[in-house]
Order: structure tokens, then sequence, then C-alpha cells
């Protein structure tokens, strides 16, 4: 899902094997993980130990291959020869793509149980299986409003106002994965046949599009650190949390970034074994490990995502300063594969030419 990574370096990292029963002559099983570019954990292998020692099972994590989509239609192309045993990170707006291609096979964790009840039920051919959640929102940097004596806009139709022209960053939704399910958002809100004239009256009052989430928060955006002249922009409902820890000590007790609840939309992340995988055993145990407790509670300050499992512990900075909406805007999977490529040619005619 998120964000607050630059793109890994290239590297191959292995966790270190030790104990485990599935060894053989030629040595332990090697299970590849593949994921997008902001899989946190290609910088930091070690949360993967646990796992080798529990299973001898290695894991080993490529660079990221892209944006999430860019990652979905390379398993595609390589459906049945896959170039690795284990995919993270299709997220809800390719869902019903991903299944349908026939690229993963099903397994059904015996860890579902523990999975909340809302996401358990997803994919009921479990040939994915959820991983985390969260939620795109715009952000909006809260020393700008006050210092221009702006009020902060508080529904997704506020920014067609002129007190808003020329504040809001987006990203191009056929580039970067918030910017889609931004897109979504607007469709889920104002209908299939009302989101259009949305988007041409945000085209009106002076939208900015970047290509991707990087450029967008970090560069554009004036809340963050590249403090730049857009002080509204789509990221995350738990972007807060993170402007707070990577600040300077004394750390600020208020997050610097607001969230404009009205906006969100709910994003779900899937893992799923890789057709063709001549380790499927082994790739199920560490879905397994990917949805149990050391791990669900350790991604929220490394993916700043949500568990998806239930009794899990958010650390005190998701509890104080993330935004969750009292709802969330959402589509169903099924409206958005059959649909998807045509919204994304309708806004690119409205909004880029």
């Amino acid at each position: 899902m998120k964000r607050f990574l630059l793109p890994a370096v290239a590297l191959t990292l292995v966790a270190a094997a030790c104990g485990g029963d599935n060894s053989s002559s030629s040595g332990p099983v090697t299970v590849t993980l593949i994921t997008h570019n902001a899989f946190a954990y290609t910088t930091d292998p070690n949360v993967f130990n646990q796992f080798t020692q529990q299973t001898g099972v290695k894991v080993v994590i490529p660079q990221g291959a892209g944006d999430a989509g860019l990652v979905l239609n390379k398993a595609i192309l390589t459906k049945g020869k896959p170039e690795g045993d284990v995919l993270w990170g299709v997220d809800n707006t390719l869902l019903s793509r991903a299944v349908d291609s026939g690229a993963f096979q099903a397994y059904t964790s015996p860890a579902l149980a523990t999975v909340e009840a809302p996401f358990r039920d997803l994919v009921a051919g479990h040939e994915l299986t959820p991983v985390d959640y969260g939620d795109v929102c715009i952000n909006y940097d809260k020393a700008w409003f006050a210092s221009k004596g702006v009020a902060v806009p508080q529904t997704l139709d506020d920014l067609r106002k002129p007190e808003y022209k020329n504040l809001l960053v987006v990203e191009n939704p056929t580039t970067s994965s918030p910017g889609l399910v931004f897109l979504l958002a607007t469709v889920a809100k104002y209908g299939p046949n009302g989101w259009q004239q949305y988007w041409k009256d945000l085209r009106a009052n002076g939208v900015k599009v970047t290509d991707d989430w990087t450029q967008a928060y970090t560069a554009e955006f004036s809340g963050s650190s590249g403090k730049g002249a857009y002080p509204l922009v789509v990221s995350y409902g738990s972007s807060p949390p993170a402007e707070v820890l990577g600040a300077p000590d004394p750390k600020p007790t208020e997050a610097p970034t607001g969230v404009l609840t009205d906006s969100c939309f709910r994003q779900e992340e899937f893992v799923g074994v890789l057709k063709g995988t001549k380790h499927a055993k082994e790739a199920g145990e560490l879905i397994d490990f990917l949805l149990g407790k050391a791990f669900q509670e350790d991604m929220p300050l490394n993916m700043y995502v949500y568990p998806v499992i239930t009794g899990a512990t958010l650390p005190d900075a998701f509890t104080k300063f993330a935004v969750v909406p009292p709802t969330s805007l959402s589509l169903p999977p099924e409206d958005i594969a059959a649909n998807r490529d045509h919204w994304i040619d309708e806004w690119t005619n409205i909004v880029l030419r």
C-alpha cells in the first residue's frame, strides 16, 4: 500500500536460515516474495528471521518491481512460470483482475480464523489473502490554513470552491495506486455519471497532477519535508503519525497535518501464492507468518497500514495521530474490474487533455 519510503535500492535480501526440518541435500528451501516498491522490508530483512528460525525456510525479497499495478501485470504475464513464490501488494482496486487472471493458486491459511470478519471473506476462493488495510484520504497542512486565515475544507464538494483554487495536488491514476483510489473515491461519491463533472470542476480550480505519491507528498505538499506550494494532497489517513515520528526532537504533541474524512476510500491489500511455484507448502507457511501477531504488529510503523487480525496492538503514534474515518467510501470489486480502464480513460481525457 504506501508510501513513506523512497523506492528501495537494487538489492536482494535473504533472511538467515537456521533450524527447521524442510531442508534438502541442496540446502534449505528459499521462498521469493515479490513486492511493490513501497514494501518497507526490502531494507530490513530481520523481521523474517523469526520465520526462518521456525521453519528453516529462507526468504528472498527482490527489489520492488514498481507500483502494485505493474507488479500484478508482470505476475499475469508470467502466469504458470512465476518469478517468485508469493506476491504481496494486490489491493481491492485490482482484486477482481488478479483473481480472474488465474495467476494465483488457492491457499486457505489456518490464520484466517484470526482475521477480522470484514476482511476474511473478501476472496471466496482464497486465491488471495487479506494482509493489511488503510484509507486513502486528502491530507491538509494545518499551519498553512491557520496562517492564511482560510477555513479547512470539510467535504469533497468544498474543493470546487474558489477559495481552494490552486491548492490541491493529486496523483495520476494511470501511474499511482493512491491516485487510482482517489479517482474511485469520486466515482463512489458522485456516481458513474456524476464524477466526470467533479473532475472538470477540479481542473478548472487548478488541481495539480503528479505521477506518483512520492512527488505529490514529499515535494509538492506544503505540510511535508518538501515544503511545496500545495496545502492539500491525496495521501493516507495514517500519514499524520509519520509526520510526528519523522519530526526532529522534541517530537510535536499534535500532528502538523490533518485528514479530510469525507474523502476517504478504504484500501485493502492482499498476498497470494503464485501459481506454478515449486514451493507451495513453504509459500503457504510464509502467508501464515504474515498473518501472525508479530508481523501484524510490526507493520504499522513500517508500512503505515493497519493489521487485519483481531487482537493486534497498535503503537501509540497510531492511536494518537492516525485518522480512521467513521465511514469510508467503497465500490464493489466487480464494478471496479468492469469499469476501471474506462474510468481511467475518461479521467485522462478530462484532466490531462
